[in-house]
């Protein structure tokens, strides 16, 4: 399942945040990275510690709270907190899967990683290559979208970010751990949410509303790990 999420940001919002994490300190990405993935990650992070990096972290999850795509699709139980990178100069990310667990800085909280988000904060007008590609059983999908758009798939997916050959890409990425781990499962779940939406908002009879959300609650309940 690969989910589009549209307008999470305004431009405006995204021009603001983009400055201003570009004049914090940045550092080399292997630091987050694992043992594998390190040989084939060229870019930078900003520091974890950042001040203004957890303020925007903050700001993106407040943001996604309110996103009921996002909650339907993701159906979070808990979130590693927001990261930035930036790629430039033929920067990228070779073909890689993420860690399972992700331990949080600081805390002994850990995050198991069933989605990957990354939300784009560079207009992809302004720099060539860096999409994102996603290799699944259909094949390899790639993905470069407008600034303040985000994009959800399984933290199972092989993946990597293409060289930036012209200008600068920065994003936010983070990994999400949901009540429901199995992707299909998850997926069926946003299927009949939409479909539950879309009949209350064309008043459908009421019975086969309370019957529908009540196969959904209890399939929920049935696939949920809380």
């Amino acid at each position: 399942m690969l989910i589009d999420i549209a307008n999470v940001f305004t431009a405006d919002e995204v021009d603001e945040m983009r400055t201003r994490l570009l004049a914090e300190p940045w550092v080399d990405g292997k630091v987050t990275a694992g043992q594998r993935s390190a040989r084939d990650k060229f870019n930078r992070q900003l520091n974890e510690d950042s001040a203004l990096g957890l303020l925007f972290g903050q700001r993106i999850l407040a943001r996604l709270s309110e996103n009921a795509l996002f909650m339907s699709a993701a159906l979070p139980k808990r979130i590693y907190p927001p990261l930035f990178n930036r790629y430039s100069g033929g920067e990228a990310f070779g073909f890689h899967i993420d860690n399972a667990i992700r331990g949080i800085k600081g805390v002994r909280e850990r995050v198991r990683t069933d989605l990957s988000a990354t939300l784009f904060l560079t207009d992809p007008e302004t720099y060539d290559g860096g999409e994102l590609v996603i290799r699944d059983t259909f094949g390899e999908r790639s993905v470069k979208l407008p600034a303040g758009h985000l994009v959800l798939y399984p933290g199972t997916s092989v993946h990597k970010v293409n060289p930036v050959t012209r200008g600068e890409r920065v994003a936010a990425f983070f990994w999400i751990e949901s009540l429901v781990r199995e992707d299909s499962q998850r997926s069926l779940l946003l299927d009949m949410d939409v479909a539950i939406q879309r009949l209350n908002a064309q008043q459908a009879d009421d019975e086969s509303l309370l019957q529908l959300s009540g196969v959904y609650h209890n399939l929920l309940r049935r696939w949920s790990d809380v």
